[in-house]
């Protein structure tokens, strides 16, 4: 069993920058791939950035790409995604996954077995 717990989010203006992170609690969570998705007001959930375990390859939203990085420390089982350039069309909620497989093709996704409760980022002026 892993459980996600994220941290980070808030408010911030256009063109400013957060860190959210990411703990897991659970050894699995160090075999699984990472990632965040998130999910703005009235819009389903969307990926957002992913990462393996194995080498740390890392997969993007076209949306994203050249503004956020995601990261991983498998020694601390946590994974972070630095955002940065931010648009208010960035805000939603935030989530954490874990999971077995990252589709590497376009459109990339995962296959998710594990969720956080998910952390709020705003972006206004």
């Amino acid at each position: 069993q892993v459980q996600l717990v994220e941290s980070g989010g808030g408010l911030v203006q256009p063109g400013g920058s957060l860190r959210l992170s990411c703990a897991a609690s659970g050894s699995a969570f160090r075999s699984y791939a990472k990632g965040w998705f998130r999910q703005a007001p009235g819009k389903e959930r969307e990926f957002v950035a992913a990462i393996t375990w194995s080498d740390g390859s890392t997969y993007y939203a076209d949306s994203v790409k050249g503004r956020f990085t995601i990261s991983r420390d498998n020694a601390k089982d946590t994974v972070s995604l630095q955002m940065n350039v931010l648009k208010p069309e960035d805000t939603a909620v935030y989530y954490c996954a874990a999971g077995p497989r990252i589709i590497t093709t376009l459109p990339h996704d995962m296959d998710i077995d594990y969720w956080g409760k998910g952390t709020l980022v705003t972006v206004s002026s």
